[in-house]
């Protein structure tokens, strides 16, 4: 797999620090990083026949380069060996990045921006392409721990899937141990967080739900242990409320991955409310990942 990490250039310090952890995913894969820049047009109405922007108004065309230019220099002083090529289209931000990653293994995004990217995570966006991307989503927020684990969401889903084989690879090129969490409770036999108190609410056989979760967790690992077999790997099952959960541990790894829907939640939704909550809540970055993308 040859094709390049991507990641959405605005000037902004979050976009900065979006393109330094693109830059290394970039050189753990031993692919090429795109810069990618957006123009959207402005909030007023466009004169009739006119193209809906020109990279020479009102300074855009050196803000730009400029910010650019400052991208690929953060880029280049994290990893030197990687090659770089920059991407300016015209459109709306989500709708650029949704074409780019088309031919990309990674789009990384910043959590909040200038213009362009700006609003990720307080709009759609963010969800859009977590939900409609061609490949995994990084969005950079919190403080990742360096030295901590990289953390896999586990919840049996196609995107489960697809997230489990994404997270052993990303710990495999990290050199770092993955620690695989399913965190369940006794909705899950209805896989719905119902209304009342999960934890409390009676089963019929609680021990048989709990050794089923057990054996879903079990069997998400084993197939990517044995395609990545030296990745150190330690498997959780907790017994709580799934969307805290997930968030308390994510204040002691260095990314989390999740897939986009889980078994839960309404069907023909694309994005799951786990992903929402990540995206929005997680300590460290996160990484949304389609299952059949």
């Amino acid at each position: 797999m040859n094709d390049p990490v991507i990641v959405g250039v605005d000037g902004s310090a979050s976009a900065v620090n979006a393109v330094e952890v693109a830059a290394r995913e970039a050189h753990l894969r031993g692919v090429g990083l795109r810069l990618v820049h957006a123009f959207g047009r402005g909030s007023g109405p466009a004169p009739t026949g006119a193209p809906p922007w020109h990279p020479g108004d009102d300074g855009l065309e050196p803000m730009v380069r400029g910010a650019l230019a400052g991208a690929e220099e953060r880029a280049r002083a994290i990893a030197p060996d990687i090659g770089i090529s920059r991407s300016v289209v015209a459109g709306e931000a989500v709708d650029v990045l949704e074409i780019e990653s088309r031919s990309a293994s990674l789009a990384v995004v910043g959590h909040r921006g200038h213009s362009g990217f700006a609003g990720l995570l307080l709009g759609s966006t963010a969800v859009h392409l977590a939900a409609h991307g061609r490949c995994p989503l990084m969005v950079v927020r919190g403080r990742p721990d360096p030295a901590g684990p990289v953390l896999l969401a586990v919840d049996g889903s196609e995107a489960g899937r697809a997230a489990v084989e994404f997270a052993f690879a990303e710990a495999a090129w990290r050199g770092a141990p993955l620690v695989a969490v399913h965190v369940w409770n006794t909705w899950s036999e209805r896989a719905y967080e119902g209304p009342g108190d999960p934890l409390n609410a009676m089963v019929a056989d609680a021990e048989h739900l709990r050794a089923a979760e057990q054996r879903l967790l079990d069997e998400a690992v084993a197939l990517a242990r044995r395609a990545w077999p030296r990745v150190e790997v330690e498997r959780r099952l907790v017994r709580s409320r799934i969307r805290p959960a997930l968030i308390e541990a994510s204040r002691d790894a260095q990314v989390v991955v999740a897939g986009a829907r889980g078994r839960g939640g309404f069907a023909g939704l694309l994005l799951g409310s786990v992903s929402q909550a990540l995206l929005h809540h997680a300590d460290c970055p996160v990484v949304v990942v389609r299952g059949g993308s």
